[in-house]
């Protein structure tokens, strides 16, 4: 197993971070990382925000789902799936060009995950922490205002960096489900009952299978924070609906 495919089984997500700062080289080298990454036409459909006001950070962390560790974090970067930029190309050069619609955005949404997992490797290779923060899209109305984001810009991502503690260094990976219930061949297939029992046989510990799945479901599916971030991607999606191709 070679250096690179050994940083990607050992990678996890580090939410406590000593004092020391990212120097700045060293963001930019990241960021030069994410611009590497592989890009729908190399439209490079993203726009990457990175939030170094302490007082936008504490509010993020409080609008992602009340989250302290992402206002102490060195690094706080925001991939945006952005489909306004080509859009405002259209329009310098005087290209009649069609609003964006949900296929643009999915795109869009694509390019801008692909750049911050191009980050978070480069990050693991120099000894960095890393921690996806999904909860960037909920709150839209607040978020669209303080990160004052076109009709046509969507964070796909926000991603927290920073040097790990001890602790976080020696914390185990948690466990990864099987390949095998993962891959299909050739065509989807539904999981059977017994073969979802299996999957998670390990994680259950001294729960029966019913019990830890009623406690996950409630404590994620059905939280307060999942709902809203079902509510805000709707407003999300908004200004890409109704599109006249």
């Amino acid at each position: 197993m070679n250096q690179i495919i050994q940083s990607l089984f050992d990678r996890r997500s580090v939410r406590a971070y000593t004092r020391e700062p990212v120097a700045p080289e060293v963001k930019e080298l990241l960021l030069e990382c994410a611009f590497q990454a592989p890009t729908a036409g190399c439209q490079q459909l993203y726009t990457i925000l990175d939030i170094v006001d302490q007082g936008e950070k504490e509010e993020l962390a409080e609008l992602c789902d009340h989250q302290p560790f992402i206002a102490q974090a060195p690094v706080v970067l925001i991939f945006c799936a952005d489909c306004q930029r080509w859009l405002d190309v259209y329009g310098e050069a005087g290209t009649e060009a069609r609003k964006p619609g949900p296929g643009d955005l999915l795109l869009a949404m694509a390019d801008a995950v692909i750049a911050a997992q191009n980050v978070v490797v480069a990050a693991e290779s120099l000894g960095l922490g890393s921690c996806y923060i999904g909860d960037i899209l909920e709150h839209q109305e607040r978020v669209r205002e303080l990160l004052g984001l076109p009709d046509f810009a969507v964070p796909a991502a926000m991603l927290v960096l920073g040097w790990p503690t001890q602790q976080q260094k020696e914390r185990p990976k948690p466990q990864r489900t099987d390949g095998k219930y993962l891959v299909c061949r050739d065509r989807y297939r539904r999981l059977t009952g017994p073969e979802l029992r299996d999957m998670l046989g390990g994680r259950t510990g001294q729960k029966s299978f019913d019990d830890w799945v009623d406690a996950f479901c409630r404590r994620k599916y059905q939280s307060d924070f999942s709902r809203e971030m079902s509510r805000s991607a709707a407003k999300w999606l908004e200004p890409f609906q109704n599109e006249k191709l």
